[in-house]
């Protein structure tokens, strides 16, 4: 019985070690994405994780990010809201764009170019404090039209992806993920437009 008990507590004890340590895998890594990520932060424009092959250049070799489709241009812009909010702005064109915020659990807001305004789409990551801030200095006249998304957690990245339906596209959808603007914003930035309520986070 002192055998049984003791092999029993063994792997009762073995299994805890296991999944604390598969948990903190997150905190405690140095080459998770957000801290890839964090390389573009003194980026006006996305870093190019995964750029498309055209006729004079190959696709890369590899990418840190998952790349579920060859035909999708994919790049990053990580922010920390320590520094003030986020703003990514893209002008859509032909060819489908897509934001997805995340942080270290995962995505926690993804838009298309289906929500652009004009053929503006400008997505502002904030803390709630900074959105109560900019809520309180929006202009009733001329309201803001902002797609304003409260972040559960202060650091990220917002994922750019550009599909080309067609091999002749390639190149505009590379030159689509460097013409979207990442920039540190503040009431004063932002533009007039129609109010938008803060956007919650997927699921």
């Amino acid at each position: 019985m002192r055998v049984a008990y003791a092999t029993a507590c063994g792997l009762a004890l073995a299994g805890l070690v296991h999944v604390a340590t598969v948990l903190a895998i997150p905190a405690l890594s140095e080459a998770d994405a957000v801290s890839r990520a964090r390389s573009s932060e003194s980026l006006d424009h996305p870093q190019q994780v995964y750029t498309l092959a055209t006729g004079d250049n190959p696709a890369p070799a590899e990418a840190w990010l998952p790349i579920p489709d060859p035909a999708v241009a994919v790049g990053v812009c990580a922010f920390d809201l320590e520094d003030g909010p986020m703003r990514v702005s893209a002008r859509t064109g032909p060819l489908m764009l897509t934001l997805a915020a995340h942080g270290r659990r995962g995505a926690f807001y993804a838009v298309t170019d289906q929500a652009a305004v004009r053929g503006a789409l400008d997505l502002v990551i904030l803390t709630r404090a900074q959105y109560d801030e900019a809520l309180a200095n929006d202009d009733e006249n001329e309201p803001s039209r902002d797609v304003r998304i409260v972040a559960p957690e202060g650091r990220g990245f917002v994922v750019v992806r550009v599909v080309a339906g067609l091999p002749s596209q390639r190149p505009a959808a590379n030159a689509a993920i460097q013409a979207v603007s990442c920039t540190i914003d503040s009431p004063g930035d932002e533009p007039a437009g129609g109010a938008k309520e803060p956007a919650k986070p997927n699921g």
